[in-house]
């Protein structure tokens, strides 16, 4: 059983029921039974020793389930706001993920609770801080291990509830201790991976965006179409490049804005001194083949490690039933999430950064030739102020994209005794990077809404593409074209709604 990502997406977005087919259930079971038979006489971490620096002590016998409760028990000490529930509900689908390779050993009864937790909208309270992203997210996976065991709170239709009241109304039984159910459900790298599976959707859906807005904004400056030729970006071979470029084209394909160079500069005489108009674009408008083509090739790189390590055992130690042994490592260190997530959120700010670029060329009438009045003011100038404002927001917010694009990869600390020595803090990286497109979203809504400005002053909704001219619209279903000055903020907020909802 693999799920990509568009799969995950079904079940996450669109709400598809989750299903445990029976053959994954019975390898689950066959690991299970290994470990029971294997255990009796061995040492085997987590399940007669302590955990983490205390593994040096055997645990006897009789102490072996309450061993398991009380890491669950003991980590739950996350802290700050709780996360949101699509995020706890990727963190569980991702925990499954991890389970249903059939390497930890753990009794078929807690895929099955995560999987009704999942399907019927239970979701654990999980507090965004607490993970160093070492033994995979210790104390955030507690807390949804709490809830397995029917203790703790859960988010339940807009409520917060008791779980045990919650497990009783829907006629869910808490999970039993067998062998190692508590080490299990507590140790990996689930909780940012959930994370990073959602800012997957939004980081590609942001890039289409950014992709969509820059043939746009090459519309209403009249650009060369040759920035996207499939001649210029074919002799450079980054597929990256060529692919954002042959987006770029499809797209524009009916404009009736974009200019060709051949009918304009290279035909006639021309004895002009200084010309008009601009023989080359800013490069906010004229490279982005070249801007978002490396962004293109992380983002299809991220989707890739986010795929394997949801579909990976992010366990210690793993239990190999087909070749009848137990092996310790460190299967939970994050790693690949945290790096990854550094990397998406830096193409996030360089979009970002682009877009606002762009935006200062709609805004500066002496940048855009005047072609559009100053800040695309349609009032009285000095009576009125246009979108002047906007770049504020706009500015200071890419300014904390770029601030917040510090790798957290690096940003190791020793802790645990220094039995996690070095530790990948990918929930921090995650977070981050939420942040970021969240900051993203933002940006690319005032960019939208000055874009629609533009195209009214200029009167050329008509002669815009099929794509931009459907943005066009939805965009003006939310707000209209500005005259007279009144606040922004609110029709801000219904763009940014429209544009996350397109995940």
């Amino acid at each position: 059983m693999y799920l990509n990502i568009d799969d995950i997406r079904k079940i996450l977005i669109e709400n598809q029921p989750l299903t445990i087919d029976e053959a994954t259930l019975r390898h689950v079971d066959e690991c299970h039974n290994f470990l029971r038979q294997f255990a009796k006489d061995k040492i085997i971490y987590g399940i007669n020793t302590g955990f983490g620096p205390m593994a040096q002590w055997r645990v006897e016998e009789q102490y072996l389930r309450e061993l398991q409760y009380n890491i669950i028990r003991s980590h739950s000490t996350g802290a700050g706001e709780p996360l949101s529930d699509i995020d706890v509900k990727a963190a569980m689908l991702a925990r499954l993920g991890s389970f249903i390779q059939a390497r930890s050993g753990v009794n078929r009864e807690i895929l099955l609770l995560l999987k009704e937790f999942i399907n019927r909208g239970i979701y654990p309270f999980i507090p965004e801080h607490g993970s160093v992203g070492a033994s995979g997210d210790l104390v955030q996976l507690a807390h949804i291990s709490l809830c397995l065991i029917g203790e703790g709170k859960v988010h339940y239709h807009n409520e917060w509830c008791a779980t045990a009241d919650v497990m009783q109304k829907e006629k869910l039984q808490p999970i039993k201790i067998h062998i190692r159910e508590g080490l299990s459900a507590t140790n990996g790298t689930s909780v940012m991976t959930g994370i990073a599976v959602i800012n997957q959707l939004h980081a590609e859906n942001l890039l289409h965006l950014a992709v969509l807005t820059s043939v746009w904004m090459n519309e209403i400056a009249e650009s060369y179409d040759d920035l996207m030729s499939v001649e210029h970006n074919e002799c450079r071979r980054h597929y990256g490049q060529k692919q954002i470029a042959a987006e770029m084209r499809e797209m524009a394909k009916d404009s009736q804005r974009l200019q060709k160079r051949e009918h304009v500069l290279y035909c006639g005489e021309h004895h002009e001194k200084v010309f008009k108009k601009k023989v080359q674009a800013y490069y906010s408008l004229r490279c982005i083949p070249q801007i978002l083509g490396p962004v293109k090739e992380t983002l299809d790189n991220a989707r890739k490690v986010i795929e394997e390590e949801f579909n990976s055992a992010s366990d210690n130690p793993i239990i190999d039933y087909q070749v009848g042994n137990v092996f310790h490592g460190g299967n939970f260190h994050g790693d690949y999430i945290s790096l990854e997530e550094d990397k998406v959120k830096i193409c996030i700010t360089r979009m970002t950064m682009t877009a606002e670029r762009q935006l200062n060329y709609l805004f500066h009438h002496r940048i855009n030739d005047a072609i559009l009045p100053p800040f695309l003011n349609r009032g009285v100038l000095g009576l009125n102020y246009g979108m002047q404002a906007c770049q504020f927001t706009a500015t200071s917010t890419t300014a904390e994209c770029q601030t917040l694009s510090m790798p957290n990869y690096v940003h190791s600390i020793p802790n645990n005794n220094d039995n996690q020595d070095i530790v990948s803090m990918g929930t921090n990286s995650a977070l981050l990077c939420r942040r970021v497109i969240d900051n993203a979203y933002q940006v690319f809504a005032i960019h939208l809404m000055a874009l629609a400005q533009a195209t009214d002053i200029l009167g050329i909704e008509n002669r815009l593409c099929t794509a931009t001219h459907d943005c066009y619209t939805q965009v003006r279903k939310q707000t209209d074209t500005r005259i007279d000055d009144k606040p922004f903020y609110e029709d801000i907020q219904k763009i940014i709604n429209i544009l996350k909802h397109n995940i």
